[in-house]
């Protein structure tokens, strides 16, 4: 039998799976650490398995797993939120991972029911979070200890971070994250979301804290925000350009709009909330103050 699998991803996609709420327990079935045909549903689960140096034991991922190259060379089970049981099964695995949130919940249920041990990560749109997602997905697979010591690097970097951004401390950007446009209004990232999480860290202040998640914003409050930087996800079906944001009055009008300010940032890279967080960190706070040293 035959599966067709959607393309790898896009900014929606991605946006929508990295501000998933947090499952309450993690459960592992106690011969998970034996799997050898393991199935990575989320981006930043596969990237963390990598990172573990477990990349070889991986049969499958979803479609938002896009780094480190080597994982979007195995078989592609489809979008995280969407996807086939039968192309997951078809893979043989003995081990599901996923990040809180996959679905459809009847596609869930159904691997759930197969036998298969299935071990949901959960994924918390904090920074802070980050380490226990490490931990949650080392324990998952085996590895424990190798996950306890990178978990113990990530937090240190974090903190390290945050350390030098605060030393650095002047007036904040507010930027506004725009995942798309939709009926000629901009879907922007709200408090409780991995976009505002990452504008934290870097240094910057969310435009539009006063909503939380993902929503669409009258001209009116694009105009309220006062955006001074536009931020977007690069490639995806959904690429947001420059051209497009500063075409609509009310961004055009804002300080961004006036001064041309558009940064554009990988979208698992910016979002996943994973081991490279503090690098993407670092990244966007150059971007967006680049009179200033790097932190």
């Amino acid at each position: 039998m035959s599966f067709l699998l959607p393309a790898r991803h896009s900014a929606f996609a991605i946006a929508a799976v990295l501000s998933l709420a947090v499952q309450p327990a993690l459960l592992v079935p106690a011969q998970a650490a034996d799997a050898t045909r393991i199935i990575a549903l989320g981006g930043t689960v596969t990237e963390i398995i990598y990172a573990l140096g477990e990349g070889d034991r991986i049969a499958a991922v979803d479609s938002t797993s896009t780094f480190p190259a080597e994982a979007t060379d195995k078989p592609d089970v489809g979008y995280v939120r969407q996807i086939s049981p039968e192309g997951v099964l078809s893979q043989k695995p003995d081990l599901i991972v996923a990040e809180s949130g996959a679905g459809p919940a009847d596609a869930i249920d159904i691997l759930k029911a197969s036998g298969i041990d299935f071990v949901s990560i959960p994924s918390p749109p904090e920074t802070a979070a980050i380490p226990d997602k490490i931990r949650a997905v080392g324990v998952a697979i085996g590895v424990k200890d190798k996950a306890e010591e990178l978990a113990t690097r990530v937090a240190g970097e974090l903190r390290a971070l945050e350390d030098r951004i605060a030393a650095h401390a002047g007036p904040k950007k507010k930027v506004l994250f725009a995942l798309s446009l939709a009926n000629g209004r901009v879907m922007a990232a709200g408090a409780n979301s991995s976009a505002d999480a990452m504008i934290r860290l870097a240094g910057g202040e969310n435009a539009v804290s006063s909503i939380s998640g993902y929503k669409p914003l009258t001209d009116e409050a694009v105009i309220a925000a006062a955006p001074d930087v536009v931020l977007v996800m690069s490639g995806g079906a959904m690429h947001l350009t420059a051209e497009q944001a500063f075409a609509l009055p009310a961004l055009a009008a804002s300080p961004a709009g006036q001064s041309g300010a558009f940064i554009t940032m990988d979208g698992l890279f910016l979002l996943g909330l994973g081991p490279r967080a503090t690098e993407a960190a670092t990244d966007l706070n150059a971007k967006l103050y680049p009179e200033s040293a790097k932190p």
